[in-house]
């Protein structure tokens, strides 16, 4: 091979790798987080105990907990070092311990270490999260968000698991334009989290984006947390509030219905009606004796009032065609209605 080819073929080479070494760079630039490793977890907990006084046996306890050879987990970080501060810390340990309880304690307790300025913040800051952790799971989700929606991902030991659980509890209180950017900063590493969190992110965001505003979808899912929050003995003027803005919601949509059916029985009919008037002298063509029954009009008139066995028929009429979970929303609607009416 000639010089002059070799030259050739190497300018290609370079020219080839630069665009690629660029896109990596890019790629690089858009990850925001990255997770942390066992040594600087580790460096970080060594000066918070340097000037922590710690008995022997405390001391062997916790090198146990941090061998060479720790995984690099996020979720194993974070349960080591939750093991740590509750070797050092009573609150920490009552933490934990509730954590690893079957269900919530009613009502919740407090824990003093999670605002205890002695303790690092990555301590705290990560006890936070695996205590939100277990809130979530347990479905305590404004609890939940409470404790991790401040923190951020270089905040924490676990930084894939606070967005995922971000995630989580946004989408559970229907927090679309919180809970698709938590997902989204999520999957920047996608490959280097959990499986199972790649996986619920997809199914999350597919399942959010397409929720509108005032929908019935929509008016379901807050139905649902309505139940959720019911099912924990609350009843206070957040649910209350629910309960009207699904009432409101619900309203508007069979407002638009009635609208929508108007619109097409006109259609029907050829949307032509006469402007002009009847002659005098022209019949009418209608049989009767000219009464007339006189009846209220309005959606609130008498929806409440109405016999069980035809109050029932009108809901079947109505809900005909739904799925049934949109059944409570709309028997919700009318015993609404029916309050309102008796005030």
């Amino acid at each position: 091979m000639s010089i002059r080819c070799l030259a050739i073929g190497m300018v290609s080479l370079v020219a080839w790798a630069v665009p690629a070494a660029r896109g990596d760079d890019e790629l690089q630039k858009r990850v925001s987080w990255k997770q942390p490793t066992r040594d600087e977890v580790k460096t970080q907990i060594d000066k918070w105990l340097a000037v922590v006084r710690l008995d022997d046996p405390v001391k062997t306890q916790v090198a146990a907990l941090w061998p060479p050879d720790v995984p690099p987990s996020g979720e194993e970080l974070l349960d080591r070092l939750v093991a740590t501060a509750s070797l050092v810390e009573p609150s920490a340990k009552s933490l934990t311990a509730v954590c690893h309880g079957d269900k919530p304690p009613i009502p919740l307790p407090t824990f003093s270490v999670l605002d205890e300025q002695s303790v690092p913040p990555l301590v705290r800051n990560s006890l936070r999260l695996y205590y939100g952790r277990w809130l979530a799971q347990h479905a305590l989700y404004d609890e939940a968000l409470t404790q991790i929606e401040a923190l951020a991902p270089a905040d924490v030991v676990d930084p894939a698991s606070l967005l995922f659980y971000q995630g989580v509890v946004h989408h559970r209180l229907l927090n679309k334009d919180k809970c698709l950017p938590a997902l989204s900063q999520l999957m920047e590493n996608k490959g280097r989290i959990p499986r199972r969190f790649e996986t619920l992110a997809v199914l999350m965001e597919a399942d959010l984006s397409p929720v509108k505003p005032d929908s019935l979808d929509e008016v379901s899912r807050l139905m649902d947390d309505i139940e959720r929050r019911l099912g924990f003995g609350r009843a206070g003027k957040k649910v209350r509030k629910q309960e009207d803005d699904v009432i409101a919601k619900l309203d508007k949509l069979i407002e638009e219905l009635e609208k929508q059916q108007q619109q097409s029985s006109a259609s029907s009919s050829g949307g032509k009606q006469s402007t002009q008037p009847m002659q005098d002298s022209q019949a009418a063509g209608g049989r009767g004796h000219g009464e007339v029954e006189q009846k209220k009009t309005g959606v609130r008139s008498g929806w409440g009032n109405l016999p069980p066995k035809q109050r029932q028929e009108a809901l079947q009429q109505i809900s005909k065609g739904l799925p049934a979970h949109y059944r409570e929303v709309i028997e919700e609607y009318f015993r609404k209605l029916a309050r309102d009416g008796n005030n």
